[in-house]
């Protein structure tokens, strides 16, 4: 077909020195250059363009050609070529109209939305409808005569700077995009090391270059120096991990590292990048990144982003990493505690290996006396010696926990964990700061391939052979035998007891009240079953309740007291205590009966108590056993206006991430936790964190056992706001309770 074309001073001249244009030049695919593709059957048109255009600059960058003959060759060239600006394609072609097929190749098929398409027709005759320059994204439409040297420079120019903001935007959107995605990826992962490899990874993805890099903390020695440590290393950088910055060969990382952290900022250099983000007072977390190339503004701008929001998943990060050391680990000597000795023999109870294996407690014999008349901190330091030599004198492939005061757990092999080995390592004196002490323990073991049931139980029964071992005071340990367990027929009786004793309405319902920590004022109480005997003793809660789970009475007597609670609820109020709360313990059993729901609802319709006054106390291990059927659960009631505390919050810590997902509303410290806040040694530590905790998922916390002013004192600077114990009241009957509160009431 032929091409009309006409001529003038300005216009498109055919010059055959055109076609000495470097191919090298025109095919080169920089991100340096704008890439301009010529589609169009007349070579003439494409030397005319390149010859009009060469030497052109347009944002100080030089334009560089694609040259493609037909359609099928423009596709072939596209489908290798990204980073095409703009196009300069003939409408006729081989048929008619090859050049709107083209078109919807590059916009629906390879989805290239960013490429400016400037349509040209040597047919002044000839134009394509006005709908379909709308639908194809097309930015202009010329005849081949209107395009002059002069305003074909300025019709390029303008798609280039349609194509170079559309890139902007769409790279900014990505990068956004990407960076939602990594966050919520990076907050599900719950330790520092997998946290910060995540974080060098998505760093790489953001700014599309290889992972290479290193994540460091800044940590304050024991001389009060600070360290920078590896906590995550990536690429080139992998055997650099958990060491000292300051043993770096490259001294350019540390400089870089150190002058990011002094100034608090980013650094950006030509191939790497340092990034810092702000931690807690003690400890301050960099970056450091190979991009062997320099950023772009786009790119500045994205890590900005992104680091403001990893240095808030670094933080909860370190709040979690420092609860589950709490949780899981003993502070003095750093090794796992009562709770992840249980889970560790759950696991082992769980595995399919026949190797023998065997729990050891060990006690250490008049250890009180040993701190009371050399001091705790002697104490401390004789403990952590006893740790130091199990550790290293029993084996490998064995666990230390510390599972009390003075007493040690080892799971291990039958060979490493038996009696000998065990009291071999109290034979010899422990030396402390230069003094000699000669130390005796008594031992408790269990076969855990003669036990049946979990770790829990297996912790007890180890318990049960050492109390027998410590009272015998023969021959310093033994072994657990089912002779050991609780005597069936005290159970049975007991059990018979309990049962009459409700029936005969020697059970009551005393109420301990719940002050507010600032004012004083009573919120709340907590309902307490009571039991006492024929002869006007009491019996402890502690020995029959287990009786009353273990025979299923626990159904009757935990629908009883919440009924009781119930209306008493309603008299309290009727004193004109609106907002007066009252908690109710539940027991596992009652939890989780088919009908508990069901009888709630009818407790609640019965005593006409309202249920927003109403909180339901669950423990913390029943939290966290079967996390989903627990959260239906909580939900269900929940919808029935009734609360939900966890009690004894702290003691048998699991997983932060299902406490999170639980419809809760309120934390009770453990009584532990309140007594050990006075104690210098060991601090409020615990009791801080489940109150910072419980600011951050914004629950209620109330603190119980709270005995002294000392105690409320902290508790009230920690920002505890709710507290229970014996300072404010003992568990008062219900004439006694409402003498209590008209008389804080007048106060």
């Amino acid at each position: 077909m032929s091409k009309s074309v006409s001529h003038s001073e300005d216009d498109l001249v055919f010059l055959d020195e055109a076609v000495m244009l470097s191919e090298n030049n025109t095919l080169s695919a920089s991100k340096d250059v704008w890439q301009v593709m010529i589609i169009d059957d007349d070579a003439d048109v494409h030397s005319a363009t390149t010859f009009a255009l060469s030497n052109v600059e347009i944002q100080n960058r030089p334009l560089s050609f694609l040259h493609a003959y037909s359609a099928q060759q423009a596709r072939d060239i596209l489908a290798n070529e990204p980073d095409v600006a703009v196009i300069l394609l003939d409408v006729v072609m081989e048929q008619q109209d090859e050049g709107l097929q083209l078109v919807h190749y590059i916009r629906d098929v390879l989805h290239r939305a960013e490429v400016r398409i400037i349509l040209r027709t040597g047919q002044p005759g000839y134009a394509p409808e006005i709908d379909a320059i709308q639908q194809f994204d097309i930015n202009d439409y010329k005849t081949k005569s209107e395009l002059t040297r002069i305003k074909l420079y300025t019709v390029v120019t303008a798609a280039i700077r349609s194509y170079e903001q559309i890139c902007t935007i769409n790279s900014s959107s990505r990068g956004l995009d990407m960076i939602l995605r990594a966050s919520t990826e990076l907050m599900a992962l719950q330790t520092l090391e997998e946290f910060t490899t995540g974080v060098l990874q998505q760093i790489a993805r953001l700014l599309d270059v290889p992972p290479s890099g290193i994540f460091c903390v800044r940590e304050t020695l024991q001389n009060q120096e600070t360290e920078l440590f590896v906590v995550a290393a990536t690429g080139k950088y992998q055997n650099l991990l958990n060491h000292p910055v300051s043993s770096f060969e490259d001294e350019q990382i540390g400089c870089t590292l150190r002058r990011a952290l002094s100034e608090r900022r980013n650094v950006y250099g030509r191939e790497f990048t340092a990034l810092h983000f702000s931690g807690n007072a003690s400890n301050d977390f960099a970056a450091f990144f190979r991009t062997d190339r320099p950023l772009n503004e786009i790119d500045l701008r994205l890590l900005e982003v992104f680091c403001s929001n990893i240095s808030v998943g670094l933080a909860n990060i370190m709040l979690v990493t420092s609860l589950h050391n709490s949780a899981f680990y003993d502070s003095l000597t750093k090794l796992p505690n009562r709770t992840r000795l249980k889970e560790i023999i759950d696991d082992n109870l769980a595995s399919t290996t026949d190797k023998p294996t065997t729990l050891a407690l060990i006690d250490i014999d008049h250890f009180a006396e040993t701190n009371d008349t050399l001091g705790h901190q002697f104490g401390d330091l004789l403990l952590l010696s006893v740790a130091s030599r199990l550790q290293s004198r029993l084996g490998d492939r064995l666990v230390v926990a510390r599972v009390g005061g003075d007493t040690f757990g080892v799971l291990g092999d039958d060979i490493q964990v038996n009696p000998a080995a065990v009291l071999a390592q109290f034979e010899r004196p422990f030396s402390i700061d230069g003094q000699d002490v000669q130390l005796s323990a008594t031992v408790g073991l269990v076969r855990l391939s003669e036990h049946d049931g979990r770790g829990v139980e297996a912790l007890k029964n180890a318990h049960i052979a050492l109390k027998r071992a410590k009272l015998q005071q023969r021959t310093g340990y033994l072994y657990f035998s089912r002779s050991m367990g609780i005597d069936i027929r005290e159970r049975v009786n007991m059990m018979h007891a309990l049962r009459a004793a409700f029936e005969e309405r020697r059970l009551f319902v005393v109420y301990q009240p719940q002050i507010d920590m600032v004012t004083r004022a009573p919120v709340g109480a907590e309902a307490l079953l009571r039991w006492q005997a024929e002869d006007k003793t009491m019996i402890s809660p502690n020995r029959f309740i287990p009786i009353a789970e273990y025979s299923g009475l626990i159904i009757e007597l935990g629908e009883w007291v919440l009924r009781q609670a119930c209306q008493e609820l309603v008299r309290i109020q009727r004193l004109g205590f609106t907002d007066f709360m009252m908690s109710v313990n539940v027991s596992q059993v009652q939890f989780r009966h088919p009908h508990f729901l069901s009888m709630l609802r009818k407790a609640l319709e019965d005593t006409n108590a309202p249920p927003h006054c109403i909180e339901l106390e669950i423990t913390e291990s029943m939290a966290m056993e079967e996390p989903d059927a627990l959260i239906k659960l909580l939900d269900q009631i929940t919808e029935t206006g009734v609360s939900i505390a966890i009690d004894d919050f702290g003691t048998g810590f699991s997983s932060l991430s299902h406490l999170q997902k639980l419809n809760v509303d309120r934390l009770k410290i453990d009584r532990a936790f309140v007594t050990e806040i006075t104690d210098s040694s060991r601090g409020s530590s615990i009791a801080e964190m489940i109150i910072q905790l419980g600011r951050n998922l914004e629950l209620d916390v109330i603190a119980e056992g709270v005995e002294d002013e000392r105690q409320a004192k902290i508790l009230t600077e920690l920002g505890c706001p709710y507290g229970q114990g014996y300072l404010f009241a003992k568990p008062l009957n219900s004439d006694v309770l409402h003498d209590w509160l008209r008389t804080h009431k007048k106060n």
